[in-house]
């Protein structure tokens, strides 16, 4: 018997399983102790409501991460911020800009049945009340044999065995921080018919990958880089940086359709990067050719606590004061 079929996922693992459904929601607190307190009551028995719900079905592995923002984090936490977490940066190129949105709190919930993750959605908010205010709330489905909805495999190039804990979670070198990870949620909208009527091999070499297998395709010496390339972050020393990505697909053929991006990474700095050479190129004025079909109108950057801490939010007393104001930049489509 699985491990799955005996107990839920552990709270706050951001190695749960690919599901064929996910939830990404993403809220905003309102001002007030009493919002903070009502949002660490429910994040401290968030353990508990995943319980509740799973085990209505062990096999569909539900799950669920959240993610803190910068705005939120010391007086939500009581805890200084783990080192490299601040809002989301827009990212402007000559062509395309990444936006930052707003968002305090993400909650990835995912299972392989799409009524669990409706259910635990709808407690989550009745516990949440009147505390927050949703800012985005997309459903995600697994494509066919985990495709994005331009035809090619996705999260081939993901962190496996001992390499995906080094490259999620971060250590030592921050104890603020240690034993979280640092994750960030971009919406992308595509342009499927302007895709479409690429050939097959134009589009492979925009993304850097054969289309039937998701086999990598040789990198160009010189010029225009696949999106493959520029999304691979290696540093001077030569040694390469990976993150974890769970994209899923979201939409309707008969309003917008897209990719839903979430990266974690152990450095922050290193999805930074990745965005940097997408939007302003390498070298600049080269963007990532997949951006001339794909839209980010989305984009904000969490902090995964351990699940200890979570569980010890309710304990938490702070100071009597306003959340920090933060200024956001309108949402833009390039």
């Amino acid at each position: 018997m699985s491990e799955t079929r005996r107990v839920p996922i552990a709270p706050q693992s951001v190695d749960a399983p690919l599901t064929g459904s996910a939830v990404f929601l993403v809220v905003t607190l309102d001002e007030g102790d009493d919002a903070i307190a009502m949002v660490r009551r429910a994040l401290s028995d968030l353990a508990g409501l995943v319980k509740t719900v799973g085990f209505r079905d062990l096999d569909a592995a539900l799950a669920c991460t959240v993610g803190i923002g910068a705005r939120v984090w010391s007086q939500l936490t009581g805890r200084p911020s783990p080192r490299e977490l601040h809002p989301f940066v827009p990212v402007r190129g000559a062509v395309h800009v990444a936006p930052s949105t707003p968002g305090d709190l993400l909650f990835h919930i995912r299972s392989n049945r799409r009524d669990l993750c409706f259910e635990f959605e709808r407690l989550l908010l009745d516990a949440l009340g009147s505390a927050v205010s949703v800012e985005d709330e997309t459903e995600g489905f697994r494509y066919f044999d985990v495709r994005d909805l331009l035809g090619f495999v996705d999260g081939t190039a993901n962190p496996v065995g001992p390499d995906l804990s080094d490259s999620t979670l971060v250590a030592d070198e921050d104890p603020a921080g240690a034993g979280g990870s640092y994750v960030v949620v971009q919406k992308y909208i595509h342009s499927l018919d302007q895709w479409n009527a690429l050939p097959t091999e134009q589009q492979e070499a925009i993304i850097g990958r054969r289309k039937f297998d998701g086999a990598e395709l040789d990198d160009v010496e010189s010029g225009q880089k696949a999106h493959k390339t520029l999304a691979t972050i290696v540093d001077d020393a030569g040694v390469e940086h990976d993150i974890l990505r769970d994209n899923m697909p979201f939409g309707s053929p008969a309003t917008e359709m897209g990719t839903y991006f979430i990266g974690y990474s152990r450095r922050l700095s290193v999805i930074e990067k990745m965005l940097e050479r997408m939007f302003i190129g390498d070298p600049p004025g080269l963007h990532d050719r997949l951006l001339d079909f794909s839209t980010p109108v989305t984009g904000t950057t969490f902090f995964v606590p351990p699940a200890e801490l979570l569980d010890g939010l309710d304990d938490v007393t702070s100071p009597k004061r306003g959340l920090r104001s933060s200024t956001w930049s309108s949402r833009v489509r390039s």
